[in-house]
C-alpha cells in the first residue's frame, strides 16, 4: 500500500510535539476524565494577576424569601394589572407603605428608648456640656403627608450637610424624631403636633420650640441661626409643666402610661382597631342618646258620643211644654181727624 506524502509529514510533526500534550488513551477500568488538568484555561486569570485588580465581587445568593417578598409581589405585572382593574394604582400604595429612604442616615434618630442614652447621659467634659446644642426635628414625613413636613426635613438635611462639609458647628448636634413612633418624649414635651423644631440644651433640660412659620426654613438661614446662637432671643419653655418645674411629674405620668397603652395598641391589627372603634363608638352614641329616644306615649282617642235608648217602661215622664198663651186680637186705632186745610195741602 502506498502512504502518500502528506501523511509521512504529519506523523512527522506529531512525533516532535512535546508528549505533555498527549493522552496514553483510556484502558479498561480507568476513570473518564471531562477534560485535561494541564491544558485548562480560565479567562481573565493572568490578567487580573498582572494588573492586580481586585476580583470580581461574588454573586448575591439566591434567597426563597427575596422571592416571596411582598413589596416585589405586589409590584409585580400580573399584580399590577389585575389592580388596575378595580382603579388602585398598587405601585403608589406600596411606595407608602415601603418608603426606601426619607431622611439623611447620618442624622440621630431619636426614640424614646435611646434619648437618656444619646441626651441625657451623653459622656462629656464640663466645657463641652456648656457648649452642647441640640438642634431637632419632629418631622410626620414617614406617615406619608406632603407639604411643609417633607419640605422642613429636606433643608434640615441640606443644612446639615452644609455644615459637615464646613465644620462651622463643632458644638452642634443634630437629631430627628419621628412623631408617629415616638411616645414618651413628644407627650413629656407637651407636643400634639408636627413638625416642629427644638432647640435642646442642658442635657434636655432647657427646651425652645419653633413652627416652620417662625423661622425661615432655608438650609443657610437655619445654619445662620445656629451660629449666632439666634436661639438665646427666644425664651426656654418655662411653665410650671417644663423640665424642672414642680408639676413636672404630672407631664411624666402622662407620658408613662399613654406609651404602655399606645405599646399595646399598636400590636394589634389596623382592621381590628376599625371595627373595635366602630363598636365602642356605636356603643356610646346610643348610651348618649338614650333619653331622647324615649317613645311618647301615643295620643288618646276621644270616643265617639253614643246615644242612650232606654225603655218606654222604664222611661222618666217629659214634662208636656207649656200651652203659648192665645193670641189677643189688636183692634186697629181709630183713624186720627185731620182738618180741611190739611187735606188741602195733602191734595
Amino acid at each position: 500500500m502506498k502512504v502518500p506524502f502528506t501523511s509521512l509529514g504529519a506523523l512527522a510533526l506529531v512525533g516532535s510535539v512535546s508528549a505533555q500534550y498527549l493522552s496514553k488513551g483510556w484502558t479498561p477500568g480507568q476513570k473518564v476524565e471531562d477534560a485535561p488538568t494541564a491544558a485548562t484555561y480560565v479567562p481573565g486569570a493572568s490578567q487580573t494577576a498582572s494588573s492586580g485588580g481586585a476580583p470580581a465581587p461574588a454573586a448575591t445568593p439566591f434567597s426563597l424569601s427575596s422571592l416571596f417578598s411582598l413589596d416585589k409581589l405586589l409590584t409585580s405585572e400580573p399584580a399590577v394589572k389585575l389592580f388596575n382593574n378595580f382603579g388602585i394604582n398598587i405601585t403608589e400604595r406600596v411606595q407608602h407603605a415601603f418608603p426606601s429612604k426619607l431622611w439623611d442616615d447620618r442624622i440621630e434618630l431619636i426614640t424614646d428608648d435611646n434619648y437618656n442614652d444619646l441626651i441625657v447621659n451623653e459622656p462629656l467634659t464640663e466645657e463641652e456640656e456648656k457648649e452642647r446644642t441640640w438642634i431637632i426635628v419632629i418631622s410626620v414625613t414617614a406617615s406619608g403627608q406632603e407639604g411643609i413636613s417633607k419640605y422642613l426635613d429636606q433643608m434640615f438635611d441640606s443644612a446639615f450637610n452644609k455644615s459637615v462639609i464646613a465644620g462651622d458647628l463643632p458644638n452642634v448636634r443634630w437629631g430627628r424624631i419621628d412623631y408617629l413612633n415616638v411616645t414618651y418624649i413628644t407627650t413629656k414635651w407637651s407636643v400634639w403636633q408636627a413638625p416642629y423644631l427644638v432647640v435642646l440644651r442642658d442635657r434636655g433640660q432647657s427646651l425652645r420650640f419653633y413652627r416652620p412659620h417662625n423661622l425661615r426654613m432655608q438650609d443657610d438661614s437655619l445654619r445662620e441661626f445656629l451660629k449666632v446662637e439666634g436661639w438665646k432671643v427666644t425664651k426656654p419653655w418655662s411653665t410650671s409643666f417644663a423640665p424642672g418645674g414642680h408639676n413636672e411629674y404630672i407631664m411624666d405620668f402622662m407620658a408613662t402610661w399613654i406609651t404602655k397603652i399606645y405599646n399595646v395598641f399598636v400590636k394589634v391589627p389596623r382592621w381590628l382597631m376599625i371595627v373595635a372603634s366602630g363598636g365602642v363608638a356605636s356603643l356610646l352614641l346610643g348610651f348618649l342618646h338614650r333619653g331622647s329616644e324615649k317613645q311618647q306615649p301615643p295620643a288618646k282617642s276621644q270616643p265617639k258620643p253614643t246615644i242612650q235608648i232606654t225603655p218606654a217602661a222604664e222611661a222618666e215622664p217629659v214634662a208636656a211644654p207649656a200651652a203659648s198663651p192665645a193670641p189677643v186680637k189688636q183692634e186697629p186705632a181709630p183713624a186720627k181727624r185731620t182738618s180741611a186745610r190739611q187735606r188741602k195741602n195733602k191734595k
